[in-house]
């Protein structure tokens, strides 16, 4: 099972499309910046499975929620933009949240700076900014591995 996780699209749902064709994931998880990026790239690749959470660029969208939990496979994952547990001053927030939550994973964006860890038995993720400059249009992947979650950021490659 693979997962493709993009944030802050920015009107460049294109790369998205790229990234899809390029690793072929079962779901794409968008977390805002522009939620509209996601709808498009749904019209573009039929029958792709989108879950999305806004972000601070995509005002009060009633039918986009702030946060979301998945389920990937047994493994719990949280799904948030960032800017309500304020990221771009630390993840401490986010990652207390997401450990209280008894979460597995923790993908956040917001900040457009990549990351991917595990701290202890938590994987903290941030895909960066896929609408970026070109030489930083960042995503994440999730991937299964003998039962177990594996996640990485992944460049998109220039044009």
């Amino acid at each position: 099972m693979k997962w493709l996780v993009f944030s802050d699209s920015h009107g460049r749902w294109e790369y998205m499309k790229q990234a899809v064709e390029l690793e072929k994931p079962d779901r794409v998880l968008h977390l805002g910046d522009v939620t509209r990026d996601a709808q498009r790239l749904l019209k573009e690749c039929p029958g792709l499975l989108l879950e999305q959470v806004r972000g601070n660029c995509d005002g009060f969208i009633d039918e986009y929620p702030d946060e979301k939990e998945l389920f990937f496979g047994t493994k719990r994952v949280w799904m948030l933009h960032g800017h309500t547990y304020r990221v771009k001053l630390g993840i401490g927030m986010a990652v207390a949240e997401a450990r209280s939550r008894g979460a597995d994973a923790v993908l956040f964006g917001h900040t457009h700076e990549s990351l991917c860890f595990l701290e202890g038995s938590l994987w903290v993720m941030n895909p960066g900014a896929i609408g970026g400059p070109a030489a930083q249009r960042t995503y994440g992947v999730m991937e299964e591995r003998n039962g177990e979650l594996y996640c990485r950021i992944a460049v998109l490659p220039k044009d």
